[in-house]
């Protein structure tokens, strides 16, 4: 064992019991972060992934072109004058897409996309014998829209096989079933453009998001053109790809080509991933404190050692210490906390990580889940044994600072008289 070391032990041996305090908060503060950041960023995955299974990577709707116009502005104020200039305008928006299958072949040749599913969207009413509620009408083409959705899985009564075989089946989410007391075989009226459909119910879905299980509604794409009274063309292409991550640079070099609107999964959900930053970024700073104050701890308990300690470093200067043995001494005390402190935490953190996914909870709103979702990642433990590293280091620096210009023949002058 080095010298430096051995000294480094003993001196914190002296003050065994604040440095198991400052000890103790490495511990927990290097544990709460990884728990932390494990909860967040496991939720926020879980709802990307039920964002992706619903609405898709991307979404190509209306079309855009250039138009000239004219602006005319009258009766400013009391004069009762006119004029008029005319400008090219950005934009012009054309509802719709009215050329689907052309533009699905365009789309398919794009890098990174893997497959394309048209989808006609309408409000309607349905009832039945005594509720009536107004839903989001979309018409699917069955296999299409199975390869840009989770709609197969989130199937939780009936078959898919009835839906695919029946003309005027429909899917319905299950808070709208509740609400209506539908089951599976159960008969509805669509009403739309002031004329009624019946259909049946093939099956009931969960998504698990609220806003789309008590409204959205899915029949077959002939259908909802008879139902909505749309011959030709359709509201949306769903589009989904091989690396979801790319979808905003894919929708930027599609708007440029296709002149169409495409908007990506990270613009449409916006919102929400800024929550999730806000909290893994709060909860890290606010967890961080727990390292902090141990960080404080152990500051003051070498700087207390340095004081109490002082005729011991005058006396190993004066047998050959240098200056940068003595600040070494005091740098090895703050590494061995915070290796003892920092592994143990880990191991804690994993602990309760693991211990926290098998909670059961219920959570139905934004998603559904009826345990904690986590997220084991080992950039989470590399943050947290960064964090502690660079706390304690500032914490030691400061004491082994002072400790390394402390000048031996003052304090043993001092110490004589």
């Amino acid at each position: 064992m080095l010298p430096e070391i051995s000294i480094a032990l003993r001196f914190l041996r002296s003050k065994k019991r604040a440095m198991i305090m400052s000890l103790t908060g490495i511990v927990f503060g290097v544990a709460f972060i990884i728990l932390t950041q494990a909860l967040t960023s496991g939720f926020e995955i879980f709802f990307i992934k039920t964002i992706l299974g619903t609405k898709g990577a991307l979404r190509i709707q209306d079309k855009t072109q250039s138009t000239l116009r004219s602006i005319e502005l009258e009766r400013i104020r009391d004069i009762k004058s006119h004029f008029s200039f005319s400008h090219f305008e950005g934009r012009k928006f054309i509802k719709g897409i009215d050329h689907p299958r052309t533009l699905i072949e365009a789309v398919k040749e794009f890098h990174n996309v893997l497959a394309v599913s048209e989808v006609i969207r309408g409000e309607v009413n349905i009832s039945n014998n005594f509720i009536t509620h107004r839903v989001s009408l979309h018409g699917i083409d069955l296999d299409n829209h199975l390869s840009v959705s989770d709609l197969e899985q989130h199937i939780k009564w009936g078959e898919l096989s009835e839906f695919r075989g029946t003309h005027n089946g429909i899917l319905i989410g299950s808070s709208l079933a509740q609400r209506m007391l539908l089951n599976v075989g159960d008969n509805l009226v669509v009403w739309a453009k002031e004329e009624s459909h019946q259909m049946r119910v093939s099956a009931i879905y969960e998504t698990g998001v609220s806003d789309i299980d008590k409204v959205w509604v899915f029949t077959h794409l002939d259908q909802a053109r008879t139902i909505l009274k749309k011959p030709f063309g359709v509201t949306f292409l769903q589009v989904n790809l091989h690396d979801k991550n790319r979808a905003p640079v894919n929708a930027m070099h599609m708007r440029s080509v296709l002149g169409h609107s495409v908007e990506s999964w990270q613009e449409r959900e916006h919102v929400w991933l800024d929550v999730f930053w806000a909290l893994r970024l709060s909860s890290a700073i606010t967890v961080s404190t727990i390292i902090i104050i141990s960080g404080l701890g152990i500051f003051n308990t070498l700087a207390i050692i340095v004081m109490e300690k002082s005729r011991e470093i005058a006396i190993l200067r004066s047998i050959g210490y240098s200056r940068n043995d003595i600040g070494l001494v005091f740098i090895i005390q703050g590494l061995i906390i915070y290796l003892i402190g920092t592994f143990s935490g880990l191991l804690l953190g994993a602990a309760m990580t693991y211990t926290v996914s098998a909670l059961p909870i219920r959570i139905r709103g934004i998603f559904t889940t009826d345990h904690f979702i986590v997220n084991w990642s080992i950039w989470h433990y590399t943050a947290a044994a960064i964090t502690a590293l660079i706390v304690v280091l500032i914490a030691c620096y400061i004491p082994a600072r002072k400790a390394s210009r402390l000048e031996p023949a003052v304090i043993i002058r001092g110490a004589g008289q």
